[in-house]
């Protein structure tokens, strides 16, 4: 293969990449919103620890687990903050009904 057609083909699994991340972040949203309605916090370290051992179990290299489980954290990083801001969304007052008071 030439340079070209390898550049090509990192360029079609870049699309597969982001495709693949806007899933995750859809999944992230609805947890959130779960997390919302029953009082969870957003940050669960045994949850984040089960993350980096699941991508660790499934890395057949050739990025270490060192490098990936970096990548995983700025993920996870921003997973974390489109969670906080739904949540946060979700409270404003715009987004909450008050009961009007009978005449």
């Amino acid at each position: 293969m030439s340079m070209e057609d390898e550049r090509r083909r990192i360029d079609e699994l870049d699309a597969q990449i982001v495709q693949l991340l806007n899933q995750r972040a859809k999944c992230v949203c609805r947890i959130g919103e779960l997390k919302r309605q029953t009082d969870m916090p957003v940050y669960e370290p045994k949850r984040e620890q089960s993350v980096f051992q699941n991508v660790r179990d499934n890395n057949h290299g050739p990025l270490s687990h060192a490098d990936l489980i970096q990548l995983y954290e700025r993920i996870i990083d921003v997973m974390r903050k489109i969670q906080r801001e739904r949540i946060s969304e979700s409270r404003t007052p715009e987004n909450t009904t008050e009961l009007e008071p009978n005449d």
